[in-house]
């Protein structure tokens, strides 16, 4: 890490040095060219797909356009998919600005977590910038819900703390507690939630390959379900599956384009209705406002991890 010791307000960040990887896309089952680069200030963090003459898509809330299955964003022709898993290791690193290039309408799976990400980012190396890095504020409750499911961002001047509650009826499932938390920082991020693998159901998988969709979904990159248990090894967490449900709503909500300063709950809430809280607080003025005077002993959360700390998990 790049320490800049002659400011005093928390800057902005970046990566140091530019990293290429490689994977399956989730939906198309062919090989995806991940590279992210170090971008100047002011950029926030841009899509550029260059399998489209280098079309750019920024993040943006109302850019997801779909959310069937994950969180997908469109800008004009060019759309990119299934970006919340590399966003919530882009978020968790408090990283600012940052070019995400990709030869496909869709991030690769990886091994269906946030690990691989935080990994390459680790690898990379972050940047600080000469510019206060900004953070969006809660300052009144905002909820959106659709029948029983809910999620909400409350006021919370300590930083980011979220709760997340699912509720499945499914044997393998109910037997794991559906209910999690988590106090973000970096460490506890990549510690907590960032292993933990996206699910589904081997019916499920079945039908979608039948209509050329999930080609590229495997045991190899998710928790895979019959009707009754876990087919495809061990559980990486006790209760992986709601974890995994927070790490896709860490990825969700950074769409709102800053790291949050507040309290995200949650139950049975997915990409759909994460959207919308988002999209609801940014359509309210008095629901926010974005602050940059946190400085590097105030900051309410921390974005210095442990040196590799995935290594110490086991990567």
């Amino acid at each position: 890490m790049n320490n800049n010791t002659d400011i005093n307000y928390y800057p902005a960040r970046t990566l140091a040095t530019p990293i290429t990887a490689t994977g399956i896309g989730l939906h198309s089952g062919k090989e995806v060219t991940l590279t992210l680069r170090d971008a100047p200030i002011g950029t926030g963090i841009v899509f550029v797909r260059t399998d489209l003459d280098n079309a750019h898509i920024p993040m943006s809330a109302t850019l997801v356009q779909d959310t069937m299955m994950s969180s997908n964003l469109v800008a004009g022709d060019a759309r990119v998919g299934t970006v919340e898993h590399l966003l919530s290791a882009v978020s968790a690193c408090g990283l600012d600005n940052l070019y995400i290039e990709v030869n496909a309408p869709e991030i690769p799976i990886m091994d269906g977590s946030a690990a691989p990400f935080l990994f390459l980012i680790d690898e990379a190396g972050v940047a600080e910038q000469p510019a206060p890095k900004a953070f969006l504020k809660i300052k009144k409750t905002v909820r959106v819900s659709d029948e029983d499911k809910w999620a909400e961002l409350t006021p919370y001047d300590d930083g980011f703390l979220m709760h997340f509650e699912i509720d499945f009826n499914h044997a393998a499932i109910k037997a794991t507690e559906q209910t999690t938390s988590l106090d973000f920082n970096t460490a506890n991020f990549a510690r907590e939630v960032g292993q933990a693998r996206t699910f589904g159901f081997l019916k499920d998988l079945e039908m979608l390959k039948k209509h050329n969709l999930a080609l590229g979904g495997s045991m190899d990159n998710a928790v895979v379900l019959d009707e009754t248990s876990v087919v495809n090894g061990e559980l990486r967490y006790p209760n992986e599956f709601v974890r995994h449900k927070m790490l896709d709503a860490v990825g969700d909500l950074f769409v709102i384009g800053h790291n949050i300063i507040g309290k995200f709950n949650a139950y049975k809430s997915g990409h759909a209705l994460n959207n919308a809280l988002i999209r609801a607080v940014l359509a309210d003025d008095s629901a926010y406002e974005i602050v940059t005077n946190y400085d590097k002993n105030s900051c309410p959360i921390a974005f210095i991890p442990p040196k590799n700390p995935l290594k110490n998990e086991g990567f």
